[in-house]
C-alpha cells in the first residue's frame, strides 16, 4: 500500500516542480525582457546585468543540467532581439510550432527554388462579384505593383503590398490589360473598345481622374508602353487587337491639358477623341494578338499570335509606318506568350501545342531548343534574369521552373485552391526586387523564392557553438573559422562552400582560442587553453609542427589569447608571437628540421614596475646567438635597487588583454592593453618600455567612474607607408557618392536611415574603390620612410569608446561610435592595407565603418575622423571583424555561432557560411535581413555646400531707437522742405533707422524642422521674437498740410482745454501700437494744391 502511495505521490509532486519552475522561468524572462528594453532606451545600469552565461545557468537551475546549450542560446537570441515578443516555454527545450516544423522540413528539400508553402493572397477589396485580375504590371524603379480587373478596378500597390490607391473604371467594356507611362507619369489601362489614362497621383477627387480614348476600330486584347529616349512628356502606347492588327498611339501631356493646373477639375471623365492622336497601325498577323512587348535592349517590338504562319513578329516601331517585310516566327497552333532573357539573348515562347521553343533573336527559321513537359496550353511565361529561370504556366494552374542555360527542369507546383470559378490564372509577373511571382485570378497570390525566405527565417548558424578565431587568407581567398567546440572548418570566400574541416586539433576536448595565418598564406597557427601551439598546412589541413604542453603547467595557466607570425630571418623558418593570459608575451620558433616547436624568447613582466610610479623604464639589451635569429633582442628592466619590495607584493597584478606589433624600418613596437585601462609601449629602437595612459588618473577626480569602463578589449597600430600615401591620394573616391551608384534601384526602397553630420568645407572622406595590392604594413620591405609619418595607436574600450594617441602618449582623439542604442562596448577593430578605413564591432552585434584617410595625415583634425555607416550585422556580440580589401566586403563572426558577409559600401547583407545557396557578392539588388536582425543600416551623410548655403539664412531688420533719436530733431522737420506733388521722397527716416540685429544675433540661428503642432511646412520656417521697441513720443506727421497743422498745434498749444486735452491722450495711446509714429501716405500721395 505504501508504494502504491509513494508512486502515486511522485507525479505529482514532479508536476508540481515543474509547475514552479515555469513560474520562475516566466519571472526570469521578464527580467531579462526589462533589462533589454532598458538597454535599448539608453536606462540601463550596467550592475547585475544578465547576460547569456547567467541566464543558461539560472535554465539550468530551473530545469536541470539536460536542457541543451544550443536551444538555450536560440531562446535567448529571440528573447535579446524582440523584448516584446511573447516567448513559449516549449521553445526551451528545442521545440517550435508546427509551422516551423513544416519549413525546417521543406528547407531540406533540394532543388526548391520556390517555396509554395510560403504562399501569400490578397484579396483585392472592392471588386465586383465575380472579377478576375486581366493584368499586373511592375514599376522597378518606384517600387509598385499596378493590378487591373476585368471590370474596371485598377489598384496601385507599395513595396508592401498595401493599396496606396484605387479607382474604379465607369465602362461598359471589360479591362483586357494595363500598363505604366513613364514619362506622364500615368497609368494606362486597355478596354475592349477604349483607352483609360488616369492620374493615380491626383488628390481629392482624384480616384476618378481619367481620360477615355474612344472609338477604336477593332476589339483590344493587349496593351504596352513605349517610352523615346529623345522625348519628354511623351509616350507611345502600343495595342494588339482581334483584327490582327498592331496600333501605335502617341500621348503628350498637351492632349490631356495636364500643364494646365487650373483646369485639372474638369478633366474628370473626360472622354477624348482618338482621331485627334496621332497613330499608326499595320496588319502583322492573320488572327488574334494575343500578346504585345516593347524590348528596349534589342530595340524592336514583339507580337504573337494564333496565326500559325505570323506566330511571332520581331520588329523595330519604324516598320508600323511602312509596309516592308518583318521578322516572323512560325509554329503550330500560333503562340499565346512569349518572354525574352536579356542575358541568354533568347526568346521563349509557349503555345496551344504545349512546347515551349527558345528562339535566337536573329535565326527565325528553328528554334535552338525546346521544352516539353506540360500537359495543357501554355498561358504565361515570365523570366528570372538574376537566376536564368524561365516560369511558366498552363492552363491547368501548373508551374514548371526551367533553367535556361542547361534546359532542365527545376520545380513543378500546381496550384490547388481555389472553386471552380478561380480556376485560370489569367497574369503573371515576377518581381525581382523582391524574388517573388505574382499571378493574377480572382485573387492575388504570391509565391516567395526559397533562398528569400531562408536568409530571412532560417537562423544562420556556421558552427553549432560560439565562434572563437576567424581568419581571411587573401592570397586563398578563403576563411577559416573556429569554434568552442574546437572544429576548424575552412571556406571559400565567393560562394560559401566548406572546403574541408578538422575535428579536435589540439586533442579531444581541448578548446582552441587563437589563431593567425602566415603573410604567405602557405600555413596558419592556432592556440589552445592549456598552451599548446600547432602549425598548419593552410591548402591541406596537415598538421606540420606542435608546441606540447609543459608537465608542470596548470589548467588555464598558459592559455594562448593572441597569436601573430613573424617575419622570420631564415628562409626555413617560423617565428611566431605569442600572449597568454598571465600577461606573459613569448616569441616561439619552428625550424625545417624539426616537428617540435620552442619557447626561445619572452619578455619581462614590466607592469609590477611600472605600477610601482615608473612611467618609463629602460631596456638592457644583450646580443643574441648567430643560430638564434630574432626580430628582438633579449631585453632585461633597469629598475630602482629599492623596487624588489614591490615586486613581492601580490596585490599589484595587471590582466593584459590585447596586444599588436608593428616592425617597419624604423619602428620596432609592441603595444599592449590592459584589463583597467592601462596601454603600455614596449620600444625596441629607443630600448624602452613605458606606460602611455593610466586611467587611475581621472579615477581620482571623479571617484564614481568605474575603472572596468576602461578596459581595453582590442588595439591596433595605424600606419600608411608612403606607398599607401601615394596611393591614397591617387585612388581615393568620395564614399557617399560610391554609395549612391552601389545601391541601383534600392535607392528607391528606402533600405537606410540617413544622419546627417556637418562637415568642415574642402574635406574629403576617402575609401578605397579599386582593388588594391596587398601591402602588409607589418613588413613593408625595404620602403624608404622618409616620408612617413608616425604611427598612431588606436584603442576600443569598455565604455564603447574609440580613443586614438601618439606614440607618446598624447590622446588625439576620444569619439563614441554612432549606433542606433547608446554606448556599446566595442569588442574588435580593423583597417585596410592602407589605413583608409577603419571598422568596429561591439558586444551587441553593431559593426561602423569610418573613414580615417583624413585624419591621419597631420595636424590630426579630428573633424576629419568621420563615420560613414553603421549596420546591425547579429543579435550578440561580435568576436571578431575582417575587411576583404579587393571584394569590399565584411567579414563577422559572433558567439551566436555564425560567419556573416556583408557589402561594405552599403552594409547589405549577403549570406552566411553555411547555407544551402551559393554566395552573389556582385548582386547587391535584393536588400534582405538575417532572421535575428530587424535594423536597417545608417549611412551618415555628409552635408553639401549648397545644403550649407540654404541654411545660412538673412535676418531682418529692426528698427533701431538710437538711430531714431538722432535723427528725430524737430528743428529737421522744420528746415524739410515739403515734397512736390506725385513725387515720392526716397530719405526716410524710419527706413534710415533701420539696421541689422546686433544682439543675440547667434540665437536666431535655431530653428527645429518637422514640428508636428504647425505642421511639416510652417514647422521648418525659423520663427523670430522680437521684443517691441518703447513707445516714442508722438511726432507731427510729414507731409505740407501736415506740417501746417503741427506749427498751429505748437503756436496754440497753451490754449489747449481740458477736455481736448484728454481726446489727445486718448489719441496718444491708440498710437502708440504703431511702431514708428510716422504717417508715410502723404509722401507717396501728396496733396494737389487747388
Amino acid at each position: 500500500m505504501a508504494i502504491r502511495e509513494e508512486k502515486h505521490f511522485n507525479p505529482i509532486l514532479q508536476t508540481s516542480n515543474f509547475r514552479t519552475a515555469l513560474k520562475g522561468l516566466e519571472k526570469l524572462v521578464e527580467r531579462t525582457a526589462a533589462q533589454k528594453r532598458d538597454e535599448r532606451a539608453g536606462l540601463f545600469v550596467q550592475k547585475d546585468a544578465i547576460d547569456y552565461d547567467k541566464f543558461y545557468a539560472a535554465i539550468q537551475e530551473l530545469f536541470g543540467p539536460e536542457v541543451k546549450n544550443q536551444d538555450v542560446k536560440c531562446f535567448y537570441r529571440k528573447l535579446c532581439n524582440n523584448p516584446h515578443a511573447s516567448m513559449d516555454w516549449c521553445e526551451i527545450f528545442g521545440y517550435f510550432s508546427t509551422e516551423e516544423d513544416s519549413l525546417a522540413s521543406q528547407m531540406d528539400e533540394d532543388n526548391l527554388v520556390f517555396l509554395v508553402s510560403r504562399k501569400q493572397r490578397i484579396i483585392i477589396s472592392g471588386s465586383r462579384r465575380r472579377d478576375v485580375i486581366k493584368g499586373i504590371v511592375k514599376i522597378p524603379h518606384l517600387d509598385l505593383l499596378i493590378a487591373a480587373s476585368q471590370k474596371g478596378l485598377i489598384t496601385v500597390f507599395n513595396s508592401q503590398m498595401r493599396v496606396l490607391t484605387s479607382t474604379n473604371v465607369t465602362d461598359t467594356s471589360w479591362i483586357t490589360g494595363c500598363d505604366y507611362l513613364p514619362q506622364l507619369k500615368r497609368i494606362v489601362a486597355a478596354t475592349e473598345r477604349t483607352i483609360i489614362v488616369w492620374d493615380y497621383k491626383a488628390q481629392g477627387s482624384g480616384k476618378e481622374n481619367y481620360c477615355i480614348i474612344k472609338p477604336m476600330d477593332h476589339c483590344l486584347l493587349c496593351v504596352c508602353v513605349v517610352s523615346p529616349s529623345d522625348q519628354i512628356c511623351r509616350d507611345d502606347i502600343l495595342l494588339g487587337d482581334d483584327g490582327g492588327f498592331v496600333n501605335k498611339f502617341t500621348v503628350n501631356s498637351d492632349d490631356f491639358g495636364l500643364k494646365q493646373a487650373k483646369s485639372r477639375k474638369k478633366l474628370q471623365n473626360q472622354v477624348l477623341d482618338s482621331k485627334n492622336f496621332k497613330s499608326v497601325k499595320r496588319k502583322l498577323h492573320n488572327d488574334w494578338v494575343m500578346k504585345i512587348k516593347y524590348i528596349s535592349s534589342l530595340n524592336c517590338f514583339g507580337s504573337c499570335s494564333l496565326d500559325s504562319v505570323h506566330s511571332l513578329v520581331l520588329e523595330s516601331l519604324k516598320r508600323l509606318e511602312d509596309s516592308l517585310p518583318v521578322r516572323e516566327f512560325a509554329m503550330p497552333r500560333g503562340a499565346n506568350t512569349f518572354c525574352y532573357c536579356t542575358k541568354a539573348n533568347m526568346i521563349v515562347t509557349g503555345g496551344n501545342d504545349k512546347v515551349l521553343r527558345l528562339w535566337h533573336p536573329n535565326i527565325s527559321t528553328k528554334p535552338v531548343g525546346k521544352l516539353v513537359g506540360h500537359m495543357f496550353t501554355i498561358t504565361e511565361i515570365v523570366t528570372n534574369e538574376k537566376d536564368q529561370h524561365v516560369i511558366s504556366l498552363s492552363s491547368a494552374k501548373v508551374f514548371r521552373v526551367w533553367d535556361i542555360q542547361t534546359l532542365s527542369l527545376l520545380q513543378v507546383f500546381h496550384d490547388s485552391q481555389g472553386g471552380p470559378g478561380d480556376m485560370q490564372i489569367y497574369s503573371m509577373i515576377y518581381d525581382s526586387n523582391h524574388g517573388m511571382l505574382v499571378t493574377g485570378s480572382s485573387v492575388m497570390d504570391m509565391y516567395p523564392l526559397t533562398r528569400m525566405v531562408q536568409d530571412t527565417k532560417q537562423v544562420p548558424h556556421t558552427h553549432e557553438r560560439e565562434i572563437n578565431v576567424m581568419l581571411y587568407n587573401k592570397y586563398f581567398h578563403q576563411v577559416l573559422t573556429i569554434c568552442s567546440e574546437s572544429i576548424i572548418k575552412v571556406w571559400e570566400l565567393e560562394t560559401g562552400l566548406q572546403i574541408y574541416e578538422i575535428l579536435d586539433p589540439h586533442g579531444f576536448n581541448v578548446e582552441l582560442t587563437s589563431a593567425a595565418v602566415d603573410e604567405s598564406g602557405l600555413i596558419f597557427a592556432t592556440g589552445a587553453y592549456n598552451g599548446t601551439v600547432k602549425i598548419w598546412d593552410f591548402g591541406s589541413g596537415q598538421e606540420l609542427k606542435v608546441l606540447p604542453a609543459g608537465k608542470d603547467w596548470k589548467e588555464n595557466e598558459h592559455w594562448v589569447q593572441h597569436l601573430f607570425f613573424l617575419k622570420a630571418q631564415g628562409k626555413h623558418e617560423n617565428l611566431l608571437l605569442a600572449l597568454e593570459r598571465n600577461g606573459k608575451i613569448k616569441m616561439i620558433q619552428g625550424k625545417e628540421d624539426s616537428v617540435c616547436l620552442v619557447v626561445m624568447w619572452e619578455l619581462p613582466d614590466a607592469v609590477p614596475v611600472l605600477q610601482a610610479g615608473h612611467r618609463v623604464v629602460h631596456l638592457k639589451t644583450s646580443p643574441r646567438d648567430g643560430s638564434m635569429d630574432s626580430p628582438f633582442p633579449d631585453v632585461e628592466l633597469i629598475a630602482d635597487k629599492n623596487f624588489s619590495q614591490h615586486v613581492k607584493n601580490p596585490d599589484i597584478h595587471v590582466e593584459v588583454n590585447c596586444i599588436d606589433l608593428l616592425q617597419v624600418e624604423g619602428y620596432n613596437l609592441i603595444a599592449a592593453g590592459t584589463s583597467n585601462g592601462v596601454i603600455i609601449l614596449w620600444n625596441f629602437v629607443m630600448s624602452t618600455v613605458k606606460e602611455m595612459y593610466r586611467p587611475e588618473d581621472r579615477v581620482a577626480v571623479d571617484a564614481d567612474l568605474d575603472p572596468k569602463r576602461f578596459r581595453i578589449n582590442d588595439i591596433l597600430f595605424l600606419f600608411r607607408t608612403p606607398e599607401c600615401a601615394r596611393r591614397s591620394s591617387q585612388d581615393s573616391v568620395c564614399f557617399s557618392s560610391l554609395c549612391d551608384s552601389s545601391k541601383g534601384p534600392q535607392s528607391s526602397k528606402g533600405s537606410k536611415q540617413s544622419v546627417h553630420d556637418s562637415e568642415v568645407k574642402g574635406e574629403q572622406t576617402d575609401v578605397p574603390v579599386r582593388e588594391q595590392q596587398p601591402v602588409d604594413k607589418k613588413h613593408p620591405g625595404d620602403t624608404s620612410l622618409t616620408d612617413a609619418q608616425p604611427p598612431i595607436l588606436i584603442t576600443a574600450h569598455e565604455d564603447g569608446h574609440l580613443r586614438l594617441w601618439t606614440i607618446e602618449g598624447k590622446l588625439l582623439k576620444d569619439m563614441l561610435p554612432f549606433t542606433k542604442h547608446s554606448a556599446i562596448s566595442l569588442t574588435s577593430l580593423c583597417t585596410d592595407s592602407c589605413t583608409r578605413i577603419l571598422l568596429t564591432g561591439n558586444v551587441e552585434g553593431h559593426v561602423t565603418l569610418c573613414s580615417i584617410s583624413s585624419f591621419l595625415e597631420p595636424p590630426h583634425d579630428e573633424k576629419k575622423f568621420k563615420q560613414l555607416l553603421a549596420w546591425r550585422a547579429h543579435s550578440l556580440e561580435i568576436i571578431q571583424v575582417i575587411y576583404v580589401e579587393d571584394k569590399q566586403m565584411v567579414l563577422t563572426a559572433s558567439t551566436d555561432g555564425s560567419v556573416r558577409l556583408w557589402h561594405a559600401l552599403n552594409g547589405h547583407y549577403c549570406g552566411y557560411f553555411g547555407q544551402r545557396r551559393i554566395f552573389e557578392i556582385s548582386e547587391t539588388s535584393d536588400f534582405i535581413l538575417p532572421c535575428d536582425v530587424n535594423e536597417y543600416p545608417i549611412e551618415i551623410k555628409k552635408e553639401s555646400k549648397f545644403t550649407e548655403k540654404q541654411q545660412k539664412y538673412e535676418y531682418p531688420l529692426v528698427f533701431d531707437q538710437q538711430r531714431w533719436k538722432k535723427m528725430s530733431s524737430v528743428s529737421l522737420v522744420f528746415k524739410r522742405t515739403p515734397p512736390k506733388a506725385f513725387e515720392v521722397e526716397h530719405d526716410f527716416k524710419f527706413f534710415k533707422s533701420l539696421s541689422s540685429p546686433k544682439i543675440r544675433r547667434h540665437a536666431l540661428e535655431g530653428f527645429m524642422t518637422a514640428n508636428r503642432e504647425p505642421g511639416i511646412v510652417f514647422g521648418s520656417l525659423p520663427i523670430y521674437r522680437i521684443p517691441s521697441p518703447n513707445s516714442l513720443r508722438f511726432l507731427p506727421l510729414i507731409g505740407s498740410e501736415v506740417h501746417r497743422d503741427s506749427l498751429d498745434g505748437i503756436s496754440g498749444k497753451k490754449r489747449v482745454s481740458h477736455g481736448q486735452h484728454e481726446k489727445a491722450q486718448q489719441r496718444r495711446s491708440l498710437k502708440r501700437n504703431f511702431i514708428p509714429q510716422i504717417n508715410l501716405t502723404s509722401s507717396f500721395f501728396p496733396t494737389i494744391p487747388k
